[in-house]
């Protein structure tokens, strides 16, 4: 893949004078979101100064359809993406150290994000002054539990995973179809094609979905703040800067850090090529509707497209350094304060279990709930406090999930780096392209398929 900015970005191109006039350059698509952002913004205040209930629901349902149109794809391309990149993990030499790498790397991750916001809670106290109190908690209608966890692993059919869109089940059966599929060597070969296919279908798809998200931002951000209103927010205030506190700490402190010593790279050139992907999750809300264009960053910085392409996907349904290790670990601290009751040394260790092992049950999609509940119900807390914080999620969760993607993309640059598997040069020339960009990436891709890997 080529990652040369001039001639990937549609913008580097020169407008030409030939034929009807000069060409007109695409709007940047960052710049875009940024309309979107302010627009909502703005709609969302007139919205709730003016008491236009009308343009609260126009909102409410323009953002509602693009997350709408995100979970969609999410389970059948959570299957297929895993299903291939197990296959495709056969192409790249020591694939076992390297997944095994890559869980390290995410564990390692995830204990110093979940460090952090507990050192940030036990400072600031989010649950002190707040105004709430146990009354205003209402019992969450998701719960998770380890029993919950452990045995929502495997299903009871095929279908209703799929249905109910639980993830995790998701993740288990395209695993086992995957390893099945390596097992049976040149039989599976018709079923690999068909799944490749398949897969280049839902991300085609996808982008689609994708180039809506200006207009998604509009409807997701104006809710936000014609149904809360900065009044709510500002009780929340302590809790929501400890969270995007947090979240930047790790973004732009701890990620750059182990770029600049572990991996030896520009930290400042993985976040011009991440950039992209960044930016989308923070309007989506959802890591695995982020997967595709995180996959295309992460490949321009380097990563072979055979080892991102496990990476990647595995990272998107159990890497989540701002919903499963952050948030809850402050979120349980905020709770724990205002129903009073007083964690102790065992209880922080217990957090930091529950946010290494448990980052699973968050499953890449919008909201961290079931991770939340299944902190609260390890450590004994009341469920009714996943209620306090509900209101404010919507806001809290797209810091969170730029945090997941940015990590999401950040493990295999360093994988790639330690294991010396990484294209230095495409990385030192990754650029912050726009998504559109990406589709002459898919040109080339047709181009030069990969082939599907041999029988043992």
């Amino acid at each position: 893949m080529s990652a040369n900015p001039a001639s990937a970005t549609p913008e580097a191109e020169e407008p030409t004078g030939s034929g009807s006039g000069s060409r007109i350059p695409r709007f940047p698509f960052w710049a875009q979101i940024v309309v979107g952002l302010v627009l909502g913004v703005l709609l969302g205040w007139l919205a709730r100064s003016q008491d236009l209930g009308w343009l609260v629901t126009t909102l409410d349902e323009i953002g509602s359809l693009f997350v709408q149109l995100l979970k969609l794809a999410v389970a059948p391309l959570v299957f297929f993406a895993i299903l291939v990149s197990i296959t495709n993990l056969r192409q790249v030499n020591n694939a076992a150290r390297l997944a095994t790498r890559t869980l390290l790397w995410f564990m390692i991750t995830s204990l110093i994000a979940v460090a952090i916001g507990l050192a940030i809670g036990l400072v600031t106290n989010p649950g002190s002054g707040t105004g709430l109190t146990p009354k205003d908690g209402a019992l969450s209608e998701t719960k998770g539990s380890w029993i919950d966890f452990l045995t929502g692993i495997v299903p009871d059919n095929v279908i209703t995973p799929f249905t109910e869109l639980n993830v995790l089940q998701i993740v288990f059966m395209a695993a086992v179809a995957g390893i099945a599929a390596l097992k049976l060597g040149e039989k599976a070969t018709p079923i690999l094609t068909l799944s490749q296919s398949i897969l280049e279908l839902l991300q085609k798809a996808l982008w689609w979905v994708i180039r809506l998200a200006p207009i998604g931002t509009v409807g997701l951000i104006g809710y936000a703040i014609a149904d809360y209103g900065w009044d709510l927010i500002g009780k929340y205030a302590t809790f929501t800067a400890d969270v995007y506190i947090g979240c930047a700490l790790v973004l732009f402190g701890v990620y750059p850090l182990l770029l600049a010593t572990v991996a030896k790279v520009s930290p400042l050139q993985f976040f011009k090529g991440a950039w992209p992907a960044i930016q989308l999750a923070f309007v989506s809300r959802s890591s695995v509707g982020t997967m595709p264009v995180t996959q295309r960053v992460t490949e321009r910085l380097g990563v072979p497209k055979e080892y991102a392409s496990f990476a990647v996907p595995f990272g998107a349904t159990t890497k989540m350094d701002g919903c499963a290790a952050i948030y809850p670990a402050l979120a349980a601290i905020f709770i724990a304060q205002i129903f009073d009751v007083q964690l102790g040394i065992g209880d922080y260790l217990l957090i930091a279990f529950v946010s290494v092992i448990g980052s699973a049950a968050t499953a890449g999609l919008t909201g961290a709930t079931v991770m939340l509940t299944l902190t609260l119900s390890t450590l004994g807390l009341p469920l009714e406090g996943v209620g306090l914080l509900m209101a404010i999620d919507p806001i809290l969760d797209m810091m969170r999930t730029a945090t997941n993607v940015a990590g999401q993309a950040l493990v295999p640059v360093i994988v790639a780096a330690r294991e010396k598997i990484l294209d230095h040069d495409a990385y030192n020339s990754a650029s912050s392209s726009p998504i559109d960009s990406f589709d002459q990436d898919d040109v080339r891709d047709a181009e030069q398929k990969v082939t599907l890997p041999a029988p043992a």
